[in-house]
C-alpha cells in the first residue's frame, strides 16, 4: 500500500477526515472495513505527533471509538444473540455529516448575498424649512385624471354587461322529456340534431341532451348510429319494462 499522508489542518474535523479516508478506498459508507479505515485512521494522528502537532481532543476520541467497534467485530458471533451491527451508529453520524457538508455552500452563498450592496442612509432634513413645490398645475391636472381612470377600472361592470351570459332559468329537463315523447307521437324514428333545432339558449340545449340520456338510462329510447347520423328509436313500453 502506498504511504498517505494527510494534515489535519486540511480537515474540519473526525468525520471529515473518515469521509476523506472512505472515499480515498472507495468503500461503502454502509459497509465500512473498520480494520482498515482504523489502521490509516491511527497512521495520521501518529503522523501528526512526529510533526509535532497538537492533536485535536474529538481526533483521539474519534480513534477511541474505532477501536472500540473494532474490538466488538472481533468478538465471536452467536446465532442465539441478535446485536445490532457495531458501525450502525458511526454510519449515521457520517450520513448526517455529510448532509451538512453538501448544504454548506448553499448556506455560505446566502450568507455572501448583497455583502458588496451598501444602502444609502437617508438625508437629514429639516422639518422647520419650507417644503418647495416645482410641479405646475399641468402635472396636477394629469394626476387627477390618472387617479379617477384607475378608480373607473376598479368599479365592478353593470349587470347589463352579463346579459345574455347569466341570470337566465334554467330549463326543466322534464319538460324537455315531455316535449321529445310528443314528437315521437307523429314519427318513429327522430335524429339526434333534429332535437337540438330552434334551442334559444345554452340551457335548453343541455336540459335536452340530459332528456335524451334519461329517457335511454331508463330504456324508453333506443340510440342508434354514430356521428351526424345518430337516430332515436322509441322502444315498446314493455320492452323498457323488462
Amino acid at each position: 500500500m502506498a504511504e498517505m499522508t494527510f494534515h489535519l489542518d486540511a480537515f474540519e474535523g473526525p468525520l471529515d477526515l473518515l469521509l476523506h479516508l472512505i472515499s480515498k478506498n472507495k468503500v461503502s459508507i454502509y459497509d465500512i472495513p473498520i480494520a482498515q479505515i482504523c489502521e490509516q485512521y491511527m497512521e495520521v494522528l501518529d503522523e501528526a505527533r512526529r510533526m509535532d502537532m497538537d492533536v485535536a481532543g474529538d481526533f483521539i476520541a474519534m480513534a477511541a471509538q474505532l477501536v472500540y467497534i473494532k474490538s466488538k467485530m472481533l468478538l465471536p458471533v452467536y446465532d442465539e444473540e441478535d446485536e445490532d451491527d457495531p458501525r450502525l451508529q458511526l454510519v449515521e453520524m457520517l450520513l448526517e455529516y455529510q448532509r451538512i457538508k453538501e448544504m454548506a455552500p448553499y448556506f455560505r452563498q446566502q450568507t455572501e448575498l448583497g455583502r458588496d450592496i451598501y444602502v444609502k442612509p437617508p438625508e437629514p432634513r429639516d422639518r422647520n424649512a419650507p417644503i418647495e413645490y416645482r410641479h405646475t398645475v399641468d402635472d396636477l391636472i394629469r394626476a387627477a385624471r390618472a387617479l379617477l381612470e384607475k378608480a373607473q377600472q376598479r368599479i365592478p361592470p353593470s349587470a347589463s354587461a352579463f346579459k345574455g351570459i347569466v341570470g337566465r332559468e334554467p330549463v326543466p329537463v322534464g319538460e324537455k322529456i315531455t316535449l321529445i315523447l310528443r314528437r315521437f307521437l307523429k314519427q318513429t324514428k327522430l335524429r339526434f340534431l333534429q332535437l337540438f333545432e330552434g334551442a334559444q339558449s345554452r340551457s335548453e340545449i343541455v336540459a335536452t341532451f340530459l332528456a335524451v340520456l334519461e329517457l335511454s338510462k331508463t330504456r324508453r329510447l333506443m340510440i342508434e348510429g354514430g356521428g351526424e347520423d345518430v337516430e332515436l328509436y322509441l322502444t315498446d313500453k314493455e320492452d323498457a319494462n323488462e
